[in-house]
């Protein structure tokens, strides 16, 4: 079984130091980046599997910049990391295209969860290909492919954000709880970390829908859930 290969971009010695011996003690390989163009110079060269990312980096490219560059020709996750527990740094990142974030500081235990849970995702995401194609007026989706469109054009999603969308099409019309959706796109130690549902619809409706204030596809159920327009 191939190893995961894991890049750590950022610029404290002690903090790299202390994640990369704990993924490389739970059977990864992993890379190190002191700066944002190296980062991506890095990404461009070589195949990896997930990006653990820190907003603050020396240089000319801070996180938000190098998650978007790394967007414009990857969809790898990526985990950001945060010294700022600020809403709208949350959600400027997931603008960028970041999977998920930690607020520093944290505890290795919690970054190996995260990192788990997100691999876990993507291989899910590969085994979904057998699904049918859903398809509700101007938007589709084309699971054998994982890719998403509005109006025929190409939506670019983060597999965060694309698992999140998966889950709800794959029962139109039927609303999902929060607990539900979180535990499937999270794993069951998420179920109650609603901010991380709504940050995520959030980013979803302003992708795909003409008015997010007014959505007409994702469809929340206030305190319960959410669902898809049926197809």
């Amino acid at each position: 079984m191939n190893r995961k290969r894991i890049l750590i971009v950022d610029d404290e010695p002690r903090l790299v130091r202390l994640v990369k011996v704990n993924l490389l003690a739970s059977g990864y390989e992993v890379d190190t980046a002191a700066d944002g163009k190296t980062a991506v110079e890095m990404l461009e060269a070589s195949n990896y599997d997930l990006v653990v990312l820190d907003i603050m980096l020396p240089g000319q490219l801070n996180g938000f910049e190098v998650c978007e560059r790394v967007r414009q020709f990857s969809d790898i996750p990526i985990i950001m990391l945060t010294g700022r527990a600020r809403e709208q740094d949350r959600i400027r990142g997931f603008d960028a295209g970041t999977d998920d974030y930690l607020t520093k500081p944290f505890s290795v235990e919690e970054l190996l969860r995260r990192v788990k849970a997100i691999l876990r995702r993507a291989c899910q995401m590969e085994d979904s290909s057998r699904r049918p194609a859903y398809n509700s007026g101007e938007l589709v989706i084309n699971f054998a492919q994982m890719r998403v469109y509005v109006r025929g054009e190409e939506i670019g999603l983060t597999a965060t954000e694309y698992h999140v969308l998966y889950h709800l099409a794959c029962h139109p019309g039927k609303i999902i709880t929060h607990e539900d959706l979180l535990t499937w796109v999270w794993g069951p130690e998420y179920r109650n970390e609603l901010h991380y549902l709504r940050n995520y619809i959030s980013s979803l409706r302003k992708k795909i829908e003409d008015d997010p204030g007014n959505p007409k596809y994702i469809i929340g159920k206030h305190g319960i859930g959410y669902h898809l327009a049926a197809d």
